[in-house]
């Protein structure tokens, strides 16, 4: 059996603490709150669902970083490549023309996250505009004859780039500020018929926590008829019978994430997947649920 040696794990280690520790940094909150209350006035209207990515399903944001890591990472390769200069100048400066909406994506995401995260956030942030400024130095240096200095000054904004790319990943993979939070539901939702209880224990207009199995729900009932989604919102798990009804909406309490009572869909972010909801039915005046498409 192969042992990994002493020093590559004393390594890791202090690499998993240096990407852990800006979380707790509770000096960032300062600068953060009034930062994030800014792009939250931005007046995007509609667009600030899109720039979420509710469009697509899942955050648009690290789909856009493929634009400007790619245009500079090819650019440092042509850059010591025969022949590649005006090729490498080029994709610099394509890179920052993508390196404006990336950030936007990224931003707007980033305002709706808890302190812990958004801290990570923020330094991700500062990583990848440190990185920007690079760039914009070397593309006036290039554009000024003085390649040297244009390429050292690419090969620092790259190396900016690429810490914050992994402070990126960090926070999308180790504090999950991305995935849909309620993934599993299909796995713990029950496949049989589960009772809730009597329909007149739910209030018309109320969200309602239950339990079905080992799934949390939360029951709006509307007359006659009863919806039951997860509890937990696929945006951070914030708990929906603690939100409010808008318009045939259950809004969460947290970050505002709107889903369709009547089949789990995003109407408003930053929640990018829907909501999961159970089939109902109603026999001797109690609720039941379970997993749709079972039967």
């Amino acid at each position: 059996m192969e042992h990994t040696p002493l020093h590559t794990h004393r390594w890791s280690r202090r690499l998993r603490r240096a990407l852990d520790a800006p979380e707790h940094w509770d000096v960032l909150d300062t600068p953060a709150r009034p930062l994030a209350a800014a792009v939250e006035a931005l007046p995007l209207g509609p667009y600030r669902d899109a720039l979420h990515g509710v469009w697509l399903g899942h955050p648009l944001h690290p789909a856009m970083v493929q634009l400007p890591i790619g245009f500079w990472t090819s650019a440092a390769l042509l850059d010591f490549l025969p022949g590649g200069r005006r090729s490498a100048d080029a994709l610099v400066a394509a890179g920052l023309l993508t390196a404006g909406p990336t950030a936007l994506t990224g931003w707007v995401d980033w305002a709706r996250l808890d302190p812990p995260r958004r801290r990570t956030g923020l330094v991700h942030a500062l990583c990848n505009t440190t990185g920007v400024l690079l760039y914009g130095g070397s593309l006036l240096a290039r554009c000024r004859g003085h390649r040297t200095h244009g390429r050292l000054l690419g090969l620092a904004g790259l190396t900016a780039i690429s810490v914050g790319c992994a402070l990126g990943g960090h926070l999308a993979y180790r504090q999950a500020a991305g995935p849909d939070r309620a993934a599993a539901v299909p796995r713990l939702a029950p496949a049989d018929w589960v009772g809730l209880g009597a329909v007149e224990d739910f209030p018309p207009g109320k969200p309602v926590r239950a339990t079905a199995g080992e799934l949390a729900v939360v029951v709006v009932r509307e007359g006659t008829q009863c919806h039951v989604l997860a509890e937990h919102c696929a945006h951070l798990s914030g708990p929906l019978s603690e939100g409010s009804l808008v318009a045939g909406c259950l809004r969460c309490p947290w970050h505002g994430s709107e889903f369709r009572l009547r089949d789990g869909e995003v109407v408003h972010g930053p929640a990018t997947a829907p909501q999961p909801v159970l089939e109902t039915r109603v026999l001797s005046g109690r609720l039941e649920v379970r997993l749709p498409g079972v039967g």
